[in-house]
């Protein structure tokens, strides 16, 4: 099976654990990459919720009942969001792909929530990140860590479960990657 570890991905990609890793920051996760650059990369985990709801951690924000999710292991004192919207929501917001966006003014969205402005189905909210040094990210596709998906579906992104997620990319992307949608977490169960 190719994993495409010829393939540069960019912002906008999606990033794919393989079956079997085992790193428990990572297992069947779907990490939407943020930034591949030759310093290293971003990106937030899109599939693993945390305990939290946005409301918890912004004091302004405590009737805001949004699910905050783990974007990854690095610090995790950290606040990210994505959106899905035709345009730009917020000075600062970086399109990623058609109708994704990452970032912004912070401010700004908060006094838009506060305003009703903002339909909290478009948005997405990550405590942490994952990270990689220079080359870091490079090394693993060529381990063959990661599975690289070029199209994103946002409807998929932000419309699917966390759950469900990483099959249903796997599913979506066709050929031998359905077979491995389809593969257990642990293959002695098999």
């Amino acid at each position: 099976m190719e994993y495409n570890s010829n393939i540069t991905p960019k912002s906008g990609n999606l990033l794919i654990s393989e079956p079997f890793l085992q790193d428990e920051n990572f297992v069947r996760s779907v990490i939407l990459l943020c930034e591949n650059n030759e310093n290293g990369s971003f990106g937030l985990v899109l599939n693993k919720l945390s305990i939290l709801k946005i409301g918890d951690l912004i004091e302004d924000l405590n009737n805001f009942d949004d699910q905050v999710y783990v974007g990854g292991p690095v610090e995790q004192n950290t606040l990210h969001f994505i959106y899905h919207s035709s345009e730009s929501l917020l000075n600062g917001s970086v399109e990623l792909c058609s109708g994704v966006w990452w970032s912004g003014d912070f401010e700004e969205l908060v006094d838009k929530i506060k305003l009703g402005q903002i339909d909290k189905a478009n948005f997405r909210f990550f405590i942490g990140y994952s990270g990689w040094s220079e080359g870091q990210l490079k090394e693993e596709l060529i381990e063959k860590t990661w599975i690289v998906c070029e199209q994103l579906d946002s409807d998929n992104l932000f419309n699917s479960s966390p759950d469900e997620l990483w099959r249903l990319i796997l599913r979506n992307m066709g050929g031998d990657f359905q077979v491995l949608a389809n593969y257990p977490i642990d293959p002695r169960l098999n």
